[in-house]
């Protein structure tokens, strides 16, 4: 399975949303919810997003996906890591979201695989995995291994959420002993700045 540039198909009719969800994401504001309503949250716009009204998680500007994570009390994150169902939903969005953000300048001539291993999964030896691919100037990913990986990186998933949008770097995460590295440990470290994803707090636009 690899994940698409384009949201999955809705279970109805599609509808055109009036709503502003990123202006509405912004004023919800996560530091004013608890662990538990930050939860139904994100299950309601998964829920809204499946049933085709046009509330969804994919039509989010992803500086603003990026600062709601970053707003996120680690607890909060850990619960939402905690549901099944939301935790494929929100790794799936982001993995999508880095294959929109690779710049392509920096990685024009790179060529590498990486796998990922997302403790508290459900797969072999209690991690959820996945493999991202850049080649070509493109980055794709998935949760099935086509490839030998340049770098295997295996952490939790609250820290992965907080490096893949910026809050946190690998180097940092490493030195702290909270990812295994194995393979290119420098290639790991510079891993995010081959993407162009928004840092948190930069901007609203």
């Amino acid at each position: 399975m690899r994940f698409s540039h384009k949201p999955s198909a809705p279970s109805g009719p599609v509808v055109e949303s009036t709503v502003d969800i990123d202006a509405f994401a912004r004023a919800v504001d996560p530091v004013r919810l608890d662990e538990k309503q930050f939860v139904q949250l994100i299950d309601v716009l998964d829920m809204l997003g499946r049933v085709g009204t046009g509330i969804e998680l994919a039509a989010m500007r992803t500086d603003t996906f990026v600062w709601f994570v970053s707003q996120a009390s680690t607890p909060q994150l850990e619960h939402l890591m905690s549901h099944q169902h939301l935790r494929g939903v929100v790794f799936e969005e982001i993995f999508r979201r880095m294959g929109e953000h690779l710049d392509p300048v920096k990685a024009a001539t790179l060529s590498a695989v990486v796998h990922w291993r997302l403790s508290g999964g459900t797969g072999e030896g209690g991690y959820d995995r996945y493999e991202t691919v850049i080649e070509n100037g493109t980055c794709t990913s998935g949760q099935d291994p086509t490839a030998d990986a340049r770098v295997t990186l295996t952490l939790s998933p609250t820290d992965f959420l907080r490096a893949v949008t910026g809050s946190v770097n690998v180097a940092m995460l490493f030195m702290r002993g909270k990812v295994k590295v194995k393979g290119d440990i420098a290639f790991a470290a510079g891993l995010i700045n081959y993407f162009d994803l928004p840092r948190p707090g930069l901007g609203d636009g």
